[in-house]
């Protein structure tokens, strides 16, 4: 069956417009919850969101979906993803659900489902609920059986103590200064207040959200702020988390951007050391720098690929055993703690390391040097399929023939945007950049045409 509601994350696109719509928001809660609830009595779906204006809309609209087929709802307020992925486990809920576009901007909105086991549903479970919507007028229950909603006052404490719990016990974060920038979005409270709990000087950024302003130059795809701030404050170390603060992006005291998978070589390489490590390595996706996989290499660690997405990474660390795994976006995930990517737990991980080791930030996580890497994304209008002309596949092929053995060409589609996606890697940086800019514009040119 061809999914036309569910991506690579869950369901995303243009706030009120399909499929971001409470009408279907209300379907796809009616669907999950008839597939999720149990017989004989109400089962319980927990919803948190991120600070979107059209988080207002969504929430109301999936509350009444669940409802309406006797599911009871908790509303847990703004909080960060992984926090639903928790408090679903700990609440022993059916279901949660993530009202969040992630890393977008404030007028796309997205919904995040997990099941009873903290983790994101898989590709079965989602194409079955969206199966489901075509006949949500049969799901409903009788009006004496319909579920009841509430919220949930200290949601944001329980997660506070959670973060809190995965940072060493013998450890503190004394005489360390901090800068953390929220994004505006789902963390901009909690993440200041696990810093300044565990002993740091925090010096917080992107904590006035009104609904518009969510990643809004800023965050994890935005940096540059941070790392100007990071300088001026004569700060230890910057955080950089997303909207909905399931990834982190670091910033050392010199104002350089560190990204997933210096965090992913640095922590294997002490949880390898510690023998924490479990599995055969480490999981990280198909964009990860070749620089990675060869500096695990030469400790005797495997780099397991997966396609892109975190839930992909995820998946493949629980059939593997693994317990370290990510993005070089900066999705990591560390499964002794969490069920998905937490960007606090990856930055309270990295801290760890830092304090224990007395050395700055720019030479504890300058683990490896990256091959020389390129990402391009080229934006098509709807209808088009510009990877399907066979000018784009000659031009393809030549580019995977100018780099050679020794480097690699990823060609993919988001699963979240309108984009086609060109990365090249080798060790010729020149020839990288020109293999991937002239492909680029080939994609451009196809995506251009007229249909």
């Amino acid at each position: 069956m061809t999914r036309k509601f569910f991506g690579t994350d869950g369901v995303r696109g243009r706030a009120n417009e399909e499929p971001i719509t409470a009408a279907t928001a209300l379907a796809l809660a009616m669907a999950a919850g008839a597939r999720f609830r149990h017989p004989g009595r109400h089962g319980l779906a927990v919803i948190g969101k991120d600070t979107r204006l059209s988080g207002y809309m969504l929430e109301p609209a999936m509350t009444a979906g669940f409802l309406s087929v006797g599911m009871d709802v908790v509303l847990l307020g703004p909080l960060p993803t992984p926090a639903v992925g928790m408090l679903t486990r700990s609440m022993r809920a059916d279901l949660g659900v993530m009202i969040s576009a992630s890393h977008n901007p404030f007028d796309d909105n997205g919904i995040k489902l997990f099941g009873p086991d903290g983790f994101k549903l898989s590709d079965e479970e989602e194409t079955a609920i969206e199966a489901a919507m075509n006949t949500v007028a049969d799901l409903r229950v009788p009006g004496e059986s319909l579920g009841r909603a509430r919220r949930l006052d200290d949601a944001y404490g329980r997660y506070l103590e959670f973060i809190k719990g995965s940072f060493p016990r013998n450890l503190q974060l004394d005489g360390l200064k901090i800068v953390v920038d929220c994004a505006h979005g789902a963390a901009y409270k909690v993440a200041p207040t696990v810093l300044f709990e565990l002993g740091a000087e925090v010096i917080a950024l992107g904590v006035q959200p009104n609904g518009f302003n969510i990643n809004q130059d800023c965050g994890a795809t935005a940096t540059a702020a941070l790392q100007e701030r990071v300088v001026a404050e004569g700060a230890d170390l910057g955080i950089a988390l997303d909207g909905d603060a399931d990834r982190v992006i670091l910033v050392d005291e010199r104002g350089q951007r560190i990204d997933g998978d210096q965090v992913m070589a640095l922590i294997g390489s002490y949880w390898h050391r510690a023998e924490r490590l479990h599995g055969p390595g480490v999981v990280a996706t198909v964009m990860s720098n070749l620089g990675l996989e060869r500096h695990l290499q030469g400790l005797g660690v495997e780099l397991l690929r997966t396609p892109v997405g975190d839930r992909y990474v995820v998946e493949r660390m629980r059939a593997e055993g693994c317990n370290l795994g990510g993005e070089q976006s900066g999705h990591l995930i560390f499964s002794d703690y969490s069920t998905t990517g937490d960007g606090l737990i990856a930055a309270l991980q990295v801290l760890a390391v830092l304090v224990g080791s007395g050395r700055p930030a720019s030479e504890v996580l300058a683990v490896f040097e990256p091959y020389p890497q390129l990402l391009r994304n080229v934006r098509f209008r709807a209808g088009t399929q510009p990877l399907e002309q066979p000018a784009v596949d000659a031009a393809i092929q030549a580019a995977k023939s100018a780099l050679g053995e020794g480097g690699r060409l990823l060609i993919r589609k988001s699963g979240t945007e309108p984009l086609v996606r060109v990365m090249g890697e080798g060790k010729d940086a020149d020839l990288v950049r020109k293999v991937v800019e002239e492909l680029a514009g080939c994609i451009e040119e196809a995506a251009a045409a007229p249909a």
